[in-house]
């Protein structure tokens, strides 16, 4: 039978820190803050394997022999040890400009090309998940990321995930559709995005800030969930980075005939 529930149940590990160059709180610092939704129990997979799949695309491979506590320490720890990096190369360089103005008097280390400020930078990460579908076999969930390395400009991304707890693997585009979806899904992409925006043609996407909507296609970043399918272009793909990233929501009952049968995803679509 085709059974709504999952059975499994989530766990959250949160983490809060800052930390000061050297320990000196009148010194430039990082702030890192985690928080990680994960699997505590399942009785349709082994809770291990499961584990290992949302740490493992939470933090990247080398943490994925680690339980998610040890993960979050692990990444936390990293983190830090990689500002203390990069701010003791950044003193090697300002310490080689002053040299070199030794040098050569006459370079200006005001002007745009060799400026560089006092200070180190501060820098900033926020890292979490959310569990976007748990129903009918698979689990969708989606990882948020932001930084910020000095400057005014911080980085974004959103990265998509949906494990089949049927054989504990990654469902991709692939094990969806038939052959020659990226086409069909193409024209429904740009249709979806035209809707969103309230607007009739490519040119007036670009007017508001997109760009090579044209050749756009399936970027292997969705979610599933009862209704269709999700898909996330992150700011820089097609939209300037002013722009949130777009969520393109394509249902069913548009994609049934790209669909493969005797799948999950066939299954879902013939709920509606």
């Amino acid at each position: 039978m085709f059974r709504a529930e999952n059975n499994v149940d989530f766990d959250t590990v949160r983490v809060s820190e800052r930390y000061h160059l050297e320990g000196d709180t009148s010194k430039p610092f990082c702030d890192i803050r985690v928080e990680f939704i994960y699997p505590a129990s399942s009785s349709k997979i082994n809770v291990d394997t499961l584990q290992r799949f949302f740490v493992k695309h939470m933090f990247g491979t080398p943490y994925d022999t680690l339980t998610p506590a040890q993960a979050v320490d692990g990444y936390v720890n990293s983190f830090k040890e990689n500002y203390s990096a990069d701010a003791a190369t950044y003193r090697e360089s300002a310490k080689d400009m002053m040299e070199l103005n030794e040098l050569i008097p006459g370079i200006d280390l005001s002007d745009s090309e060799h400026a560089m400020k006092d200070v180190f930078y501060s820098y900033y990460e926020n890292l979490s998940d959310s569990v976007v579908y748990n129903q009918y076999g698979i689990i969708a969930f989606q990882v948020k990321q932001s930084n910020n390395k000095g400057g005014a400009t911080s980085y974004n991304s959103y990265r998509n995930y949906v494990i089949n707890l049927n054989t504990g693997n990654r469902v991709t585009e692939s094990d969806l559709f038939n052959a020659g979806y990226d086409s069909a899904l193409q024209s429904l992409i740009v249709t979806s995005l035209l809707d969103q925006n309230n607007v009739k043609t490519v040119s007036e996407l670009e007017d508001l800030g997109f760009f090579g909507i044209q050749e756009i296609v399936p970027n292997k970043n969705f979610l599933l969930n009862e209704k269709g399918i999700i898909y996330t272009f992150n700011k820089g793909e097609y939209s300037a980075y002013q722009l949130d990233a777009p969520q393109v929501f394509i249902p069913y009952g548009a994609i049934r005939s790209l669909l493969k049968e005797n799948t999950i995803v066939h299954k879902l679509a013939e709920l509606q």
